[in-house]
This record gives structure tokens, sequence and C-alpha cells, in this order.
């Protein structure tokens, strides 16, 4: 039997809908979409309710992903299922893989919210980064691919692939630093010395550069897919948080990697880079700027110290949540900011 990419389970009682009206209303509108639907839900996807649609043919099964928004009342900007739609179905033939789009649906008529349907990719998450069941050359590909990917999106005119209204050009980090910092003060529980001094500092050392690109905005290992069998990137997914941006951002995000010390997230802690395969920080991102034209990236310890404050103020809302009780942790509440913060301000002065 064939190994699914992600665990599936029984569609949870809170994300449940009609499955026949679902299946009357795609039959039409896909290409050969087959018969006998049969829908599980994707382990996570706690954002964007994620689902396996199969179908019988007489070639044999077809599998699609239908992801959609959460059920309730909803933020105005968030659970944007149009926008990661929009550009994953836009950067077709642009030699930045996604999975190939089918459909949008924004009649909630259908199954009570809006939704997209895409195929189904077999492929391989790496949610360890240290690739501890791969070969040193296959870690070096892995992680050339990562690289060679995020180079392409950048390059990408998104005037050009009818994005240009995608998002504002230009002054992104100073729109960013206003919105994390609004979104941390909402969600405040204390005062943390080092989110203050963050808070006081980055807005004036936001760097000259103004470039602008397609910014995927959570661009990391965890969030692409690769082949089954080979270390080929073969898909870019989970785009909820991209916009027209700065390229800067994405790729000192990335690179977080090298200095993050949470395994959940990304971590190269205890990785011996002269014999695993895995590039230095240093190397990553010289490679990045070889593919896009750089000669170097100045003011690299200010891209790094605000992904990582945006990452602190995420935390900080998380925290919140889970204290009021709106999200169901079965683990003691921690508040990941302060070491976060503490951590970006340290590169921030050019201490860490």
């Amino acid at each position: 039997m064939e190994t699914l990419s992600a665990p599936v389970r029984e569609v949870a009682p809170a994300h449940r809908f009609d499955e026949g009206k679902l299946e009357a209303y795609l039959k039409p509108r896909i290409d050969g979409f087959g018969e006998g639907m049969v829908v599980r839900q994707f382990q996570g996807g706690a954002s964007n309710p994620t689902f396996l649609l199969t179908t019988e043919t007489a070639a044999g099964p077809r599998r699609y992903v239908l992801r959609k928004k959460p059920p309730g009342q909803l933020l105005a900007s968030a659970h944007q299922v149009d926008r990661e739609y929009r550009v994953m179905k836009a950067l077709e033939g642009t030699g930045v893989p996604t999975p190939v789009m089918r459909l949008l649906c924004q009649d909630e008529a259908v199954i009570g919210t809006a939704f997209y349907v895409m195929d189904y990719l077999q492929g391989r998450v790496f949610r360890d980064a240290t690739l501890p069941d791969l070969a040193p050359a296959e870690r070096a590909e892995v992680y050339d691919q990562l690289n060679l990917v995020l180079a392409r999106l950048h390059g990408v005119d998104h005037q050009a692939v009818g994005l240009g209204d995608y998002g504002k050009a230009g002054a992104y980090f100073e729109r960013q630093a206003a919105r994390w910092i609004r979104q941390y003060r909402g969600a405040e529980t204390e005062t943390i010395p080092a989110m203050e001094a963050l808070i006081a500092a980055l807005p004036e050392r936001i760097p000259e550069d103004d470039s602008v690109s397609i910014a995927h905005g959570d661009y990391r290992l965890e969030n692409v897919m690769f082949h089954p069998t080979e270390p080929r990137l073969i898909a870019v997914l989970d785009w909820e948080l991209s916009t027209i941006g700065h390229p800067l951002a994405d790729i000192a995000y990335n690179a977080f990697m090298w200095r993050s010390h949470s395994p959940s997230w990304g971590s190269l802690d205890g990785v011996d880079f002269a014999t695993s395969g895995i590039p230095t920080e240093e190397a990553y991102v010289d490679a990045y700027c070889r593919r896009t034209g750089r000669a170097e990236i100045p003011h690299w310890n200010f891209y790094m110290a605000f992904g990582i404050f945006r990452l602190a103020s995420i935390s900080q809302g998380v925290y919140r949540r889970t204290l009021d009780g709106v999200l169901a942790s079965e683990r003691e509440a921690i508040n990941g900011a302060p070491p976060l913060a503490a951590q970006a301000l340290e590169i921030l002065e050019g201490r860490g």
C-alpha cells in the first residue's frame, strides 16, 4: 500500500461538511474527477484545515487536496485561502514548483466556507532540519535546492504573473515593524525588556535597500516538499503569509535555522558542517547572493534580528491565546517571546 506524504484521519467533527454536495460541485468542474469520493483530513493544518479527496477512475485512484477556511468568526486578514490559491496559480511555469491548482470556490453555500482544490503530490517533508536519514551528498543537494528555489521565487516578476496588486510594493519593513509591534502589544502579558529595546531600535535601523519581490513569509524546510526518492524540491507549500514584500526578509528568516534552538521550528544545533553535507550559514547566504546577483547583504544582523522579532511577537500571541483558553494545549503554557527577543537583540547589537 502506498504511504501518504502526511498522515490522515477521519474528518474532525468541527470540520465536517456535506461531502455529497462537494462531490456534486467538483465533478463537472475538474476534468476526469472520478467517482466515489472519499474524504479524509490531514493531521495538523489548524490554521486552514486540509483534506485528502480520493476518487476512482478507469486509470486508478486520483487524489486531490482541499484546503478551506476554518469554521466560525474569523479575522478579515487571516485564513485567506483565496490568496494562497492565487499566488500558487500565478507561479505555474515560473520555475518555482507548486502543486497543480484545480479551482477556487468562494461560494460558502457549498461546504460552509471558501476553499480551493489542488492535485495531491506524493513526496517527503523533512521535519528534522539535520536530515539524519540522508547521506551527506543528499543533504547538500536538499539545502542547495531549498536555496535555489527561494532565489527563483525572488526573481519572478510579480507584475508579469498578475500579482501586481498582491501587496504594497516598498516600505516593507516599516509596515511590518508597525504590524508586529501592534500584534505584540495586543497580546502582551508582561514587560519583556528585550522586546522593548527591539521596539525602540528596529524602526530606526531599517536599511535603505527597498527591494521588492514576491515574499513567501514562512520559507523553511518544513514548508516545502521533496521528491519521494530524489533530493529534488517538487513543491513550495504554506503560502498563507505570502505578499509582495522584501526578498531579504525571506532569506534571513530561512537562515534562522542556523541560529534557532527549536527543533520543532527547525534547528541545526550540533551539526558538523565539515562532514554532514549541510552548508554553513555563510555558505548558504553566499549561494543565495550568487543566484540573485548580490555581491553581499549589508546589515545582515538587522534582517536576521527582525525575523526573530517577528517570531517573538507570534510566540507572544500563541502564549496569550493559550492562557485565555483559546488554544488548547496539553503542555504547560510557556512564553517563547523572552528568549527569542533576547536572541534578536544580541544579533542586532552584534553580540550574537
